[in-house]
């Protein structure tokens, strides 16, 4: 219908219409919303023909690339032999059964089991009730304090950004509610001051442990964290942190929820985050990259220990959605695991363009706009500050950002901003010659960015 129109009449539709998620709309509307009308591969097309390399895989979640026809077959199949039916009163079909199975197959060991959802931030929902369904169920009602970390994002659902550490979320919104409590994250570049990373990565660590004695350990119920925050910036741990957050869980009782809803099925360069730190949680939550954003589906894998308690002890757990195990959106998620499995894409990531990415990532690093140049597997930051080797940042702390950015898309290159933070989370299907091709873009943007700013007087 709306085919013929040009960018503006779509834009002055979009702004008349449609409130945009995490956007000042007003600004939205003067300025015109970016109209984006194809994608293949790791591009993008807008609606004036310019071709755009998507940097952030959508949002963290285009793994397998845009325009995979075996995706959009899948579905078309599914919707016109069952397009719909639920999953509540003793009830399944093929679809979600293939699935749950598939997804046993390809989680750590210990996990069998899938509860399914839309959306990380409802996955995370999911598994915040969940927490206290299982101490409910042992008979110790009063262990339901969860922690979570400063900066941290789980969601935009009221629990899940109670959950996360963003305050200006919370300060929309009245949260957090009761019963969450928030301790340090590793973002050893803001908060580690003159301290090595591992001994930082300890310290933050022993955050959680103060806040279990402060608390009361018969109070806590569970820690949550991402393995890599990635909307906090790509705050990528010490290898010293996993490890005794882990101990910590264990020798006090608290259940871990590893929130696998950016790091999930190969961002990392294996299968989960979980896998790449050695983290053996409780729950994981997951989403996004479980159909590479093609259609909407998330779920939360309960250990082996985790689900005989619920079976066997929680009776009915009253929680669901209309859309849980939608037939439609398991299709796409089985077609998506086949990709990734017949292509060995997540074992490309670790064998070849995650090394390859992180050469051209210290290279990066060496720009004088760059103070830290941080990556793991294919999820990556460049934080960016007025006079390196110093660790301070731009005064308006997210104008530098704001300003990369914008350079950045005018140049055809997605990055986002976070803060001061410059991020990248490709698609996992990036070739080396695209790989090339991002980095001479980033570093052409940070040469302007670097000039930009100067003629403002930042620098």
């Amino acid at each position: 219908m709306l085919q013929n129109l040009s960018t503006a009449d779509l834009q002055a539709i979009d702004a008349a219409h449609h409130l945009h998620p995490f956007t000042d709309n007003k600004g939205l509307g003067a300025e015109g919303a970016r109209i984006i009308v194809r994608g293949e591969g790791v591009y993008l097309w807008d609606s004036e023909g310019n071709r755009i390399l998507d940097g952030m895989a959508g949002l963290w979640c285009v793994n397998v690339g845009y325009g995979r026809n075996e995706i959009a077959d899948a579905v078309s199949r599914q919707m016109r032999e069952l397009p719909y039916y639920n999953t509540f009163f003793k009830t399944t079909h093929p679809p979600a059964i293939e699935l749950s199975e598939r997804l046993a197959e390809v989680t750590p060991e210990g996990f069998n089991r899938v509860f399914f959802t839309n959306s990380g931030s409802e996955s995370v929902d999911t598994a915040f009730r969940m927490v206290r369904y299982y101490w409910i169920a042992k008979g110790r009602p009063e262990k339901h304090v969860v922690i979570s970390r400063r900066n941290s994002y789980h969601g935009s659902t009221l629990a899940c950004s109670s959950l996360g550490g963003n305050t200006a979320m919370h300060a929309q919104d009245g949260g957090p509610i009761p019963g969450i409590r928030h301790i340090a994250q590793p973002y050893w570049f803001d908060e580690g001051g003159d301290m090595d990373k591992e001994e930082f990565g300890l310290a933050a660590a022993r955050e959680l442990e103060k806040a279990i004695e402060e608390i009361g350990e018969d109070k806590v119920a569970a820690f949550i964290a991402e393995p890599i925050q990635g909307a906090g910036g790509v705050v990528i741990p010490p290898d010293s942190y996993w490890p005794e957050i882990q101990r910590i869980c264990d020798e006090h009782e608290i259940l871990l929820v590893a929130d696998e809803v950016i790091c999930g099925f190969g961002r990392t360069g294996k299968w989960f985050g979980s896998d790449t730190f050695g983290i053996r949680p409780d729950l994981m939550t997951m989403a996004k990259g479980l159909s590479s954003g093609y259609q909407p589906i998330g779920g939360v894998m309960v250990s082996d220990g985790f689900a005989q308690t619920l079976i066997e002890e929680g009776g009915e757990f009253y929680h669901g959605f209309t859309y849980s195990g939608h037939p439609a959106a398991c299709a796409a998620a089985i077609a998506n695991l086949d990709i990734l499995q017949r292509e060995g894409i997540v074992e490309k990531v670790a064998s070849d363009t995650a090394p390859y990415l992180a050469e051209k990532w210290a290279r990066i690093g060496e720009h004088p706009l760059v103070g830290e140049a941080r990556i793991k597997g294919l999820v990556g930051a460049l934080e960016l500050v007025p006079a390196k080797p110093d660790r301070r940042h731009f005064p308006d702390l997210g104008s530098a950002g704001t300003v990369c950015r914008d350079i950045s898309f005018s140049n055809g290159l997605v990055m986002r901003a976070v803060r001061d933070a410059m991020v990248v989370s490709p698609p996992l299907v990036i070739s080396r010659a695209e790989i090339d091709e991002m980095a001479e873009l980033i570093w052409k943007t940070l040469d302007q960015t670097q000039a930009a700013l100067k003629d403002r007087g930042w620098m």
